[in-house]
C-alpha cells in the first residue's frame, strides 16, 4: 500500500508538473503574442493619416423619383380637342368658274364695228371705232354688199367689194384667223382692210382716201 502510494504521488507529481509546464508555455505564446501586437501597433507613427472609410450610397430608384416627382394632388389636363378625319367627309370636287358669257353683237353697222374691234385688239393690230366709221361710210355708206364696178379694180377683172371695198386678193392676203372667209362678211371685210391699212399706213385711222 506505501509503494503503491508513493508511486500515485509521483504520477500526480509528474501530472502537475506537466500541466504547469504546458499552461506555464500557453500563458508564455498568450504573452508573447500580446507583446508582438503592441509592439506592430505602437510601430505606428503618431502622425499617420487614417485611411478614409469607403462608405457605399444607393441610388436611387426611378420608381422613388417618380413618386418625388408626383405632386400630392391631382393634375387637371385641358381636354383633347377632337379631331374629324377628313375621310369622313365627301371630297368636293374643284369646280372651275366659268367662263364670262361671250359678248352679243348687234347685226348692224355699229356691232359690226365693236365685233371687229375686239377681234383686232386680240391680234394686237391698232384701229379706232372712229376710223373705222369713218372710211366705212366714204367707201360704202355702210352697206355690206355695195361693188365697185367703174375703175381700175372693176376693169381688171377684181372689183372693190363690201364696207371698206376690198378686193380678193387683198382680203386673202390680209384674212384674219378666226373670220369668214369671205369678202362679202360685214366683219371679215372691216378685219381684213384694217390688217391691211396697219402694214401699209400704220393703222386705219390714218386712211383719209381711197386707198
Amino acid at each position: 500500500m506505501f509503494v503503491l502510494s508513493k508511486s500515485l504521488r509521483r504520477a500526480r507529481t509528474s501530472a502537475s508538473r506537466t500541466h504547469i509546464r504546458y499552461v506555464g508555455g500557453a500563458a508564455t505564446l498568450a504573452v508573447a503574442a500580446t507583446i508582438t501586437a503592441g509592439a506592430i501597433s505602437t510601430t505606428e507613427p503618431a502622425n499617420a493619416e487614417r485611411q478614409p472609410v469607403a462608405t457605399t450610397h444607393t441610388a436611387p430608384s426611378a420608381e422613388t423619383d417618380a413618386s418625388a416627382s408626383t405632386p400630392a394632388f391631382p393634375v387637371k389636363t385641358a381636354p383633347t380637342p377632337k379631331i374629324e378625319m377628313a375621310a369622313n367627309k365627301p371630297v368636293q370636287p374643284i369646280v372651275a368658274p366659268a367662263p364670262p358669257p361671250r359678248p352679243v353683237y348687234a347685226d348692224n353697222l355699229d356691232g359690226w364695228i365693236r365685233q371687229s374691234l375686239d377681234i383686232l385688239k386680240a391680234n394686237n393690230i391698232p384701229a379706232s371705232y372712229d376710223g373705222i366709221m369713218r372710211n366705212v361710210m366714204r367707201e360704202s355708206t355702210g352697206n355690206p354688199r355695195a361693188i365697185n364696178l367703174y375703175d381700175s379694180n372693176a376693169a381688171a377683172g377684181i372689183p372693190s367689194k363690201g364696207l371698206l371695198q376690198v378686193i380678193d386678193p387683198t382680203f386673202a392676203a390680209y384674212h384674219v384667223e378666226g373670220t369668214k372667209f369671205d369678202v362679202w362678211d360685214p366683219v371679215a371685210n372691216i378685219v381684213a382692210a384694217c390688217n391691211y391699212a396697219a402694214h401699209t399706213y400704220g393703222s386705219m385711222d390714218n386712211v383719209n382716201s381711197a386707198y
